[in-house]
C-alpha cells in the first residue's frame, strides 16, 4: 500500500511540476513581452514581501505533519481531529495576521519603488496579489497537511495541476485582450482561490472529519521548535530577491527572475520525486520499523540521487543557451548572465543532495535537534548576501546562497547518518561523491560554450535530448557499477508496484 501510494504521489507531483515549469515559462514572458521587465521584476518582488508572512507560521506545517503520522498509523481519529483542529486554529490566526502585515505593506512598499512606478499603481498591485495567500491559510492549510501526512498528496496535486491549467489559459486570453496587468493579476489569484477551498471539501466529505468534536486546548508539541526549519526555508526562499530589491533595480530582480524560474523548475521536477515519500519514512519511524527504514532509504537514495544528478548536469549545461533563447526579443535589459546561472544551478543541486536526509530528519520529528544549523543557514545567507551584493550584486547574493546551502546540507548529511539511521556516514561520503563526480566528468565532457551557438527552440530541443540521452545513459551505468543490489531493489520495487 505505501509503495502504490508513492507512486501515485511521485507521478502526480511529476505531472504537477512539468505543468508548473511550462507555466513559469510562459507567463513571465507574455508578462515582459507586453509589460516590460521592470513590470515582471515588481510583481516578483511583491510576492517575495507577501511570502515573509510564512515565517509568523512557526514551522507549525512539518510539526503537525509529524505529528499525524502516528494516529493515523493507529487509527486514532480523536487524535488527528485534535491536530487539525489546532492547526486549523492557527493558520487562521495567521491569516487574520497576513491582513493587518498586508496593510502595512501596502501602505510603505510603494515608496521603496517609487522612482519607478506610481504610488496607487504598486499599492493596487500588492493588495490584489496577496488574495490566494489569504485563502490558503484561512481555507485549506489544515487539510493540505493531512493530505500530505495520509499520503495522499496526489489528491492536491490533481487540484493544482487544474487550477494552473486554467490560470495559463486565462491569462493568454486576458493579454490578447490587452487589459492591464491589475486585471491579469486579479484573475489570476481568483483561480488559485480554487486550490484550497476544493481541498477542504474534499476532506471533509470524504473522511468525515467533523472538528467540533475536537479538544479546542489541544496543544502541538515542538510547535515552536520547528520555528528554526521553517525560517530557513523562508529565508531561502525570498533572500535573494528582497536583497536586490533593496540594494539594486527591479530590472536585476526581473533578470533573478528568469534564471530563478528554470531553477525553480527542474528544482519542482526533481522535489516531484519526494512527494509522499516522508509519509511513508513517518509511518515506518511511529511502528519502529528501524531495519526496514534503512533498507527502503539506501534504495531510494541511489533512485533519487540517479534522477537528481541526470537533471542538474543537463540544466547547468542548457541553461545559458535556453536563457539566450528565451530573451532573445527583449532588450531592455541584459539577461546573459553565465556566471550567475552556473552558480544558481550547483546551489540548487546542493539542495537536491539534501532533500532525502531533510525528509528523515523530519519524518522522525528532530526538530528541536536541528534548529541551530537552521538559524546558521538563515543568518549565513542574508549576511553574505547584503555583503557581497554591493560588490558582485546579482553574483554575490547567488554565493550567498550556494554557501548557505552547503552549511546546512552538511548539518543534516551528520544528523540523519547518526540519529536516526544510525549507519557509518561513509555510506553518504560514497554516494555523494559518486554523483559529484559524474556532474564534474560530464559537464567537462560537453563543451558550454559549443551551446551557446543554439539560437532556436527546435535546436536547442534537439541539443536537449542529445545531452539528456547521453547523460542518463553514463549515469545509470556508474551507478549501476557501484550500487549493483540497491540498483536491483529500485527495479525490484518497481515490479512490485506494477503488480500492484
Amino acid at each position: 500500500m505505501r509503495s502504490k501510494k508513492a507512486l501515485y504521489n511521485i507521478t502526480s507531483s511529476l505531472i504537477l511540476q512539468i505543468i508548473v515549469l511550462i507555466s513559469g515559462f510562459i507567463v513571465p514572458k507574455l508578462i515582459i513581452k507586453t509589460f516590460g521587465s521592470n513590470v515582471n521584476g515588481l510583481t516578483s518582488s511583491i510576492n517575495q514581501f507577501l511570502s515573509y508572512i510564512a515565517l509568523l507560521e512557526s514551522g507549525v506545517g512539518p510539526v503537525a505533519r509529524s505529528a499525524l503520522y502516528k494516529p493515523l498509523a493507529k487509527k486514532n481519529n480523536q487524535e488527528i481531529k485534535n491536530i487539525l483542529k489546532a492547526s486549523e486554529k492557527f493558520f487562521r490566526t495567521i491569516a487574520i495576521i497576513f491582513l493587518v502585515y498586508l496593510i502595512g505593506l501596502s501602505i510603505i512598499y510603494p515608496f521603496i519603488v517609487i522612482s519607478e512606478f506610481g504610488y496607487l499603481y504598486t499599492m493596487s498591485l500588492v493588495l490584489i496579489i496577496s488574495i490566494s495567500t489569504f485563502a490558503e491559510y484561512y481555507f485549506g492549510m489544515a487539510y493540505r497537511l493531512f493530505l500530505q501526512a495520509n499520503g495522499k498528496t496526489y489528491i492536491t496535486s490533481i487540484i493544482q495541476i487544474i487550477t494552473y491549467i486554467l490560470n495559463v489559459i486565462l491569462i493568454i486570453v486576458l493579454v490578447k485582450l490587452k487589459v492591464s496587468i491589475q486585471v491579469v493579476k486579479l484573475v489570476s489569484c481568483l483561480t488559485f482561490v480554487l486550490r484550497p477551498i476544493l481541498q477542504n471539501i474534499y476532506v471533509r466529505k470524504k473522511y468525515d472529519i467533523n472538528l467540533k468534536d475536537a479538544d479546542k486546548n489541544y496543544k502541538l508539541e515542538q510547535k515552536w521548535d520547528g520555528l528554526a526549519q521553517h525560517i530557513a526555508a523562508v529565508v531561502h526562499n525570498n533572500t535573494d530577491i528582497t536583497v536586490l530589491t533593496i540594494f539594486s533595480k527591479l530590472t536585476e530582480v526581473s533578470v533573478y527572475s528568469v534564471y530563478h524560474m528554470v531553477a525553480k523548475g527542474i528544482k519542482s521536477i526533481v522535489s516531484a520525486f519526494t512527494g509522499g515519500i516522508d509519509a511513508s519514512f513517518g509511518d515506518m519511524i511511529a511502528k519502529e520499523e528501524n531495519e526496514k527504514l534503512n533498507k527502503t532509504f539506501k534504495i531510494y537514495e541511489l533512485f533519487y540521487y540517479t534522477v537528481a544528478t541526470i537533471f542538474y548536469v543537463c540544466t547547468i549545461i542548457l541553461i545559458m543557451p535556453f536563457i539566450k533563447v528565451y530573451t532573445k526579443d527583449i532588450t531592455d535589459v541584459n539577461y546573459i548572465r553565465p556566471l550567475f546561472g552556473y552558480l544558481l544551478v550547483i546551489s540548487e543541486f546542493i539542495y537536491a543532495i539534501r532533500l532525502p536526509y531533510s525528509l528523515v530528519t523530519l519524518a522522525a520529528g528532530h526538530f528541536k535537534q536541528t534548529k541551530k544549523g537552521a538559524y546558521v543557514e538563515a543568518l549565513a545567507n542574508i549576511i553574505i548576501s547584503v555583503i557581497l551584493v554591493i560588490k558582485f550584486g546579482i553574483v554575490g547574493v547567488a554565493i550567498g546562497t550556494l554557501i548557505s546551502i552547503l552549511i546546512r546540507t552538511l548539518e543534516f548529511i551528520y544528523h540523519t547518518n547518526k540519529y536516526i539511521l544510525k549507519r557509518n556516514i561513509l555510506e553518504s561520503v560514497k554516494i555523494i561523491s559518486t554523483i559529484t563526480f559524474e556532474f564534474i566528468v560530464i559537464v567537462l565532457l560537453f563543451n558550454l560554450k559549443t551551446f551557446m551557438n543554439i539560437n532556436s527552440y527546435s535546436t536547442w530541443l534537439l541539443y536537449s535530448i542529445i545531452v539528456f540521452l547521453i547523460t542518463s545513459l553514463i549515469i545509470i551505468i556508474i551507478n549501476y557499477i557501484f550500487y549493483k543490489d540497491e540498483f536491483k531493489g529500485v527495479l525490484n520495487l518497481l515490479k512490485r508496484i506494477k503488480k500492484h
